[in-house]
């Protein structure tokens, strides 16, 4: 029997490989905890994954499956506690840092029985250095493939189909690597021990490529899912501009119609008719033509639109802005910054019952060689934060949350930065941008 004959990758050394993709991965993603008990969490973790893969080896074979369960276990319990992961994304992370394992384990394996047989006399310090060489050779070259396809400042958000497909990938890689060992009759087993050797290492290396590639193409979809979106966003807030230009100019030229009309009502002979008259029309027209003159153009239009649409729908919104700060940032990414700024204020100001409550308030100005700006505004509900960022509480995730997302993208541009903080039911917006001038 080949499994009497052949033997197999060492229990510990499984372990190992097991322990160091995680460690991949981990070491990719946001931390869960600080680096003591970050470290004793990895130290631990080892060790059980190692314990876990000694009981396995004294099972019988009909309890096989029964030592790779709990490895997986072990495997997702190390990822979920010491990443910032969700139950879901973990398990995505456990299915690659399977299949990653098996792939360096058979690999190592393979090298090492073909250089360092065990047949022959060589010291264990060779063993020792050739497992330590490619495992770190081969995990090194592992976490730089890896940590382009996973960003840390943002969550994986993994659907149910992907790690089902995931799943599927790596169960079909993990049986067919490893069918020769458990049982030689079939019509996929090797028969020769370099054979056996040879389908499981390239089986596993068939499988990781599978679940890198899908990692790509995931990366892909959900990337021209993201620009169609912010193209969309920003088409419509450009739209939206034209749009309220030329509403400016229509309330502008009506303006200039009503002075005269002020001049009709004057001559009125009733005094007390005229003056009510007077006062009523003068009020009307003076909120339209002294209304946010900032000294830059395109933050007036956005202003004065969000003003009307806030008085329409009783918010009151108070800017204080230099607009002249703004000399330096493009049309467009100034109608990016407060057009969603502006949006997402008012759109949760106008869930507040009490009217005393619905209040927005804007602030620009220069200090030192910063532009800031600074929007706050009261909610209600909780507000939730996932690696740090902001999470959208509207329902469809995918197609909503981009606002902030397009502010901070449209700073780091200029090389500044976009932070929220909410305490107390008020809710703050601090964008900083560096004067070009």
């Amino acid at each position: 029997m080949i499994l009497e004959t052949l033997p197999d990758i060492p229990r510990g050394y499984t372990g190992l490989a097991e322990w160091a993709a995680c460690l991949v991965y981990i070491l990719i993603l946001r931390k869960r905890m600080p680096v003591v008990p970050l470290v004793l969490a990895l130290a631990g973790g080892e060790a059980g994954l190692y314990g876990i893969q000694v009981f396995a080896g004294t099972l019988p074979i009909e309890f096989w499956t029964l030592g790779m369960i709990l490895a997986v276990a072990g495997m997702y319990a190390l990822l979920y506690g010491s990443a910032q992961l969700s139950a879901r994304d973990a398990g995505y992370f456990t299915v690659r840092a399977l299949v990653l394992a098996e792939l360096v384990a058979s690999l190592q394996w393979q090298l090492e029985s073909y250089f360092l047989p065990p047949t022959a006399d060589i010291d264990m310090l060779w063993h020792v250095l050739a497992i330590l060489g490619v495992y770190g050779a081969a995990f090194t070259a592992a976490y730089f493939l890896e940590a382009r396809h996973f960003p840390k400042d943002r969550p994986l958000n993994a659907t149910t189909k992907e790690l089902i497909s995931a799943v599927a990938i790596a169960l079909a890689t993990f049986i067919m690597s490893n069918m020769s060992f458990v049982n030689a009759n079939t019509p996929f087993s090797g028969r020769l021990s370099l054979e056996i050797f040879y389908i499981r290492t390239l089986v596993n290396l068939c499988g990781y490529a599978a679940l890198y590639a899908q990692q790509e193409q995931r990366l892909e979809a959900q990337g021209k899912t993201e620009l169609d979106a912010m193209n969309g966003i920003l088409r419509s807030q450009h739209d939206q501009t034209l749009l309220s230009k030329r509403n400016i100019d229509m309330v502008n030229r009506k303006y200039h119609d009503m002075k005269h009309q002020i001049g009709i009502i004057r001559a009125e002979s009733n005094p007390e008719k005229k003056a009510a008259y007077l006062d009523e029309l003068e009020g009307a027209i003076k909120g339209y033509e002294a209304q946010n003159k900032t000294g830059n153009g395109v933050l007036d239009t956005i202003l004065t639109a969000k003003s009307m649409y806030c008085a329409e729908h009783d918010i009151t919104l108070t800017a204080v802005a230099d607009g002249t700060v703004l000399d330096d940032l493009d049309a467009m990414d100034i109608s990016t910054i407060f057009g969603n700024a502006l949006d997402n204020a008012i759109e949760s100001t106008m869930t507040l019952a009490d009217p005393d409550r619905r209040l927005i308030r804007l602030a620009l100005y220069a200090q030192n060689d910063l532009v800031l700006i600074r929007v706050e505004n009261y909610f209600e509900g909780e507000l939730r934060f996932e690696n740090g960022a902001l999470v959208t509480r509207k329902a469809d995730r995918d197609d909503h949350g981009y606002g902030l997302r397009n502010i901070r993208h449209t700073a780091e541009r200029y090389g500044g930065s976009a932070t929220v903080h909410a305490e107390d039911n008020w809710f703050v917006l601090r964008v900083l941008i560096p004067k070009l001038s």
